[in-house]
């Protein structure tokens, strides 16, 4: 069990000692100094739970200036900083003025050792219960993931991958996650939380694209109050609410390359500092990330550090595309169609055989997600409780040219769009710019494939 960590700060070598023994009783561990440059060194150095500093030293012994100084350049690193205050009878206006600044109590000398020890842990509490809320409000911001598709692995390579994520779970080993989107990366980043040791902790999910480079540091780590114009508080970074826990990086192919050095560190030491801090915390957290990308080529055209790969495939999970585990399909869609009638409050559907036939030939460019979506589309419009043919609205013009794009994806890893934006392009410098003769070609109809000229912008 970790001792709270507390920070003395007082000139005289007896009050000194004789408050570390104090403490040391009472299995809190005290660093003691001899002043505000020392306080502030090691404060530099170390995290502590709680201060207990005096106010007078060797500049004088009655004003009171070096304390209060001291007081506000704590306060300042750390606003939330439990500080306590020790100061001599004849000085209790000084000890009020302390309590303005920020301080959360105050001492006098000759202290009462139960008092001492009532205030610090009163202080000690208040400050965990702070912490607490914070961290409840960050959680509640950004840790409200979409309901989990479930995990169905009854295919061959759904069992191959299975049998890694048992082994690797329980250890802390760092894992890059593999494949296309909408295959499920995301589920196996909750499974492999869920059976480690840190199941208890935090899994916090972070969508490394969906990240303006311009706030990535404030996000990932953190920011104080005042640190940019619009940091009116303090805000605990991704890192943070992740100790002891793990950290899910998706889409980390999406990180900015002036970031990367950034990322790297805290991995390789452990360390950090929020925004406006010159603070160093130690975070202890296990490293889960995820893309559709192929880093190795983007490590060779220079788009991604070499070093910072190694640091996140310690070891390496590959998610196969839907359409390689045919036998899950109908597992699927039945799942999903149980999910999603008891959403809309219906009866649970069953499928016609030749419905079932339908999905299996179908090739899924949207892997697990699209299956997703068209089951709860066909469970939301159904009329009766079966699920035909003609509920799916699988259309095979949208099938053709979908699944083109699927397989160029796969094999040059690219993502869906991209590999369809090719596609079109292809078609129409294959036809001399002829709509018609480039849509069936694609196994597209005119406006279909007019629609996608549009969303690709080709003209």
């Amino acid at each position: 069990m970790t001792h709270p960590t507390l920070l003395i700060a007082d000139d005289q070598r007896d009050i000194r000692e004789a408050l570390r023994l104090l403490f040391k009783a009472e299995r809190i561990d005290a660093t003691c100094v001899d002043g505000p440059r020392a306080a502030l060194e090691a404060f530099d150095r170390q995290r502590f739970d709680a201060a207990l500093i005096d106010l007078n030293y060797t500049r004088d012994t009655t004003s009171g200036t070096e304390g209060l100084e001291l007081l506000r350049a704590l306060k300042k690193a750390d606003a939330e900083l439990p500080v306590i205050v020790m100061t001599a009878w004849g000085s209790i206006d000084l000890a009020v003025e302390a309590m303005r600044l920020g301080a959360g109590d105050f001492i006098e000398k000759p202290w009462d050792n139960q008092r001492l020890l009532t205030v610090l842990r009163n202080q000690l509490a208040l400050a965990a219960s702070r912490g607490e809320t914070a961290r409840l409000k960050r959680e509640n911001e950004i840790l409200r993931a979409a309901e989990d598709e479930g995990f169905i692995a009854e295919s061959a390579p759904m069992r191959q991958l299975l049998a890694q994520v048992e082994r690797v779970a329980p250890t802390d080993a760092n894992v890059l996650i593999l494949g296309e989107n909408g295959t499920g990366k995301g589920v196996v980043a909750r499974l492999l939380h869920a059976r480690s040791a840190r199941a208890d902790k935090p899994l916090v999910k972070v969508n490394m694209g969906g990240i303006p480079d311009s706030v990535f540091e404030a996000e990932m780590f953190g920011h104080v109050k005042g640190a940019f114009t619009d940091a009116k508080s303090d805000r605990i970074g991704r890192f943070e609410l992740a100790d002891g826990g793990t950290l899910f990086l998706d889409e980390i192919a999406n990180i900015p390359p002036a970031q990367q050095p950034k990322l790297l560190r805290v991995l390789e030491d452990g360390e950090l500092e929020r925004v406006g801090s010159s603070r160093t915390l130690k975070v202890d957290v296990r490293l889960i990330s995820a893309t559709n990308a192929n880093l190795a080529v983007d490590v060779a055209r220079g788009a991604f550090r070499k070093d910072l790969l190694f640091r996140l495939n310690t070891v390496e999970l590959r998610l196969p595309p839907l359409r390689e585990r045919k036998q899950d399909i109908g597992l699927l869609a039945q799942a999903f169609a149980a999910r999603f009638a008891q959403r809309y409050q219906r009866e649970a559907p069953r499928f016609e055989p030749a419905a079932l036939r339908v999905l299996d030939a179908y090739s899924w460019p949207g892997n697990v997600r699209e299956l997703s979506h068209v089951i709860e589309r066909a469970v939301l419009m159904l009329d009766g409780e079966v699920i035909d043919e003609a509920a799916l609205n699988l259309r095979p013009e949208a099938t053709h040219a979908l699944a083109g794009a699927a397989a160029l994806a796969a094999s040059e890893s690219m993502s869906v769009d991209a590999a369809e934006e090719k596609l079109v392009r292809e078609a129409l410098e294959r036809t001399g710019g002829n709509v018609q003769r480039a849509a069936a070609l694609l196994g597209l109809s005119r406006p279909s494939l007019y629609r996608r000229m549009e969303k690709y912008a080709i003209e």
